[in-house]
Order: C-alpha cells, then sequence, then structure tokens
C-alpha cells in the first residue's frame, strides 16, 4: 500500500503547527532505517522540546535496549520502547495487497515471545535485501562496495530499502531516497522483491501479548477501508495514527473523526529518519495537540492491563 506521506507532505509543509509537539511517538534510527544512533535522537528530540518519545525502528528492539544499556537519557525526555512491524497483507476484501505498518507503543523489550517474532521478521528482511541486491548487479548497478562503506550491522539490526536506496546515491545511481524508491525499489520497479513476513492480525497478537498498545502506523487510507480496519479491532488493535507531520489537516480531521467513531487511541509522531532534514526541521512540522498525551497514557495503561487479552 502506498504511504500517504508522499501524497500529503507536501500540504502538510505549509502548515504552521499552532504549539510545538511535546511528544513523538513514531521515530527510527540506525538500528533500522534511520541515520541517528539511538543517543543522537534522543538528545535532538530533547533539544526541540518532546518530553515522551517513542524510538519505533522497524522489527528491532535494538535501539531501545541500548538506550537502557548505556544509561541515564537527558533530564525531561520519558523513552517509551516502541517498535514498527511491516506486515504483509494479500488481497482481499477490497484492500490491495502491500503492506500495513502497525506501531507497538509501551512493549516489553524483554517479551520472549515478541522478540521471537521480530528475530524471524528480520531473517526475511535479510533475504529480501541480498535479493535485491543482486537484482541491482544483474541490472548493471553494484552497490556491494557502498554497502561495505556503511555502518556495520548486528543480527539485531533490521535491514530495509532505504539502505539500498543510500547505497545507490553513493554510486550514483540515484539522487536521492525518494527518487531511489521511484526507479529502482518500488513495487513494480525492476529492483523490487515483495516482502515475506508477518500478517497485521498476527504483528498486532503480538505487540498486545507484550503489553503494548497497536496503531495502525500512516494509514491514510483508513475512511475506505473501514471493514478490514473493524476486523484489526477484533484481534486487539486499539490505536490509530492521527496526527502525522506528512498529513494535512483535512486527513487529520478525517482520521480523528475515524479514531472516535472506533473508540482507537490516537497517536502522532514525525516518523523521523533524517535522509531528508534535521530532526529539528521535522519537528517543526508535527503538530500533536495537548490532550493527545494523557488519552495516550491512558490508553497505554489500559493496554498493559489488558495483555496477553487480545483474541
Amino acid at each position: 500500500m502506498t504511504s500517504a506521506a508522499d501524497r500529503h507532505h507536501a500540504a502538510a509543509s505549509r502548515f504552521v503547527p499552532p504549539t510545538p509537539a511535546t511528544l513523538d511517538l513514531h521515530t527510527h534510527t540506525l538500528r533500522s532505517d534511520g541515520l541517528l544512533t539511538p543517543a543522537e535522537l534522543v538528545e535532538a528530540a530533547a533539544t526541540a522540546g518532546v518530553r515522551l518519545l517513542s524510538i519505533t525502528d522497524h522489527d528491532t528492539l535494538a535501539g531501545v535496549r541500548e538506550l537502557r544499556r548505556d544509561g541515564p537519557v537527558p533530564a525531561g525526555i520519558e523513552i517509551v520502547p516502541g517498535i514498527e512491524i511491516n506486515t504483509v497483507v494479500e488481497k482481499r476484501n477490497h484492500v490491495a495487497e502491500g503492506e500495513v505498518h502497525v506501531l507497538g507503543l509501551g512493549v516489553d523489550p524483554d517479551d520472549d515471545a515478541l522478540e521471537a517474532a521480530l528475530a524471524r521478521q528480520r531473517d526475511a528482511r535479510r533475504i529480501r535485501f541480498d535479493r535485491m541486491v543482486q537484482k541491482l548487479r544483474e541490472l548493471g548497478m553494484p552497490i556491494d562496495e557502498a554497502l561495505e562503506a556503511m555502518p556495520a550491522t548486528t543480527e539485531e539490526d533490521a535491514l530495509g530499502r532505504p539502505r539500498l536506496a543510500r547505497a545507490l546515491i553513493k554510486r550514483g545511481f540515484a539522487v536521492s531516497v525518494e527518487d531511489a524508491f521511484r526507479r529502482h525499489l518500488s513495487r513494480g520497479r525492476p529492483a523490487y522483491v515483495p516482502r515475506q513476513g508477518l500478517g497485521p492480525a498476527d504483528a498486532i497478537r503480538a505487540i498486545r501479548s507484550a503489553g503494548g498498545l497497536a496503531s495502525l502506523a500512516h494509514y491514510a487510507e483508513a475512511g475506505e477501508h473501514l471493514p478490514f480496519v473493524r476486523g484489526l479491532i477484533d484481534v486487539g488493535l486499539n490505536g490509530l495514527e492521527v496526527y502525522y507531520r506528512a498529513y494535512d489537516q483535512e486527513t487529520v480531521a478525517g482520521l480523528a473523526r475515524i479514531a472516535t467513531d472506533l473508540r482507537l487511541v490516537m497517536t502522532g509522531g514525525t516518523d523521523y529518519h533524517g535522509d531528508r532534514e534535521t530532526y529539528a526541521e521535522a519537528h517543526a512540522e508535527l503538530w500533536v495537540p495537548p490532550e493527545a498525551e494523557p488519552a495516550f497514557r491512558a490508553g497505554l495503561s489500559a493496554s498493559l492491563v489488558g495483555e496477553g487479552s487480545a483474541a
């Protein structure tokens, strides 16, 4: 499924938030497809005025664990352990084949079942990553040397297409991450390989069993696929990302109505990676109303109380 970010970023860039956001529940570090270390991201968020931050790397909690090992975070900022699971959706019920991303907010980083599921996701990512590297070689765009020059990865890191895109840029085969995706790495492009892994229902169950709040990420299409969303609620979905820096005001209002009608917790975040701007610049485009924080905390507490109760 296409990301709403591409459709709404231009409109959002003209919107000036009435107040700075004090929470950001959607960010990425170099442990998945971001550019900052976990400590650098936390420092940047704290400097920007964020009080409640969730690191939601794709399919890995390595960044959260790294912060925990390295000691105290800056005063005045609280870290919510998070995850973003890239799930695979088959074409059914009028929902197009593709991906739906599910945020797991407030999950237990030490939950064995969740970690086992994430490890399988990362294994599938590595297989896909290697197949795409091979496809690029066959297309006359070898990127092996560029990849070797990048920071080394571990089994806990989640490899993704942005890393391939950055290697393509280094080799002169693309001018930006967006250009690399558009011409080489997206569905229907020559180097694309379909994702394998968890479906959204299984991801939601894993998140809820680990005590987390499960929120659909950057799903502007929610209003077009309400039966699909309701089906996910039946298996434990309890949040919807309403406040997203790439959304215009009309989209935010529409998603807020849906979240209210379906009794979903409204979450929000920058989805910061670092390719296009600094964290401060990304944060300046994010608006999350002050009342969202207590509502999120209440939803998080309810998720913890209901741990393991999802169908």
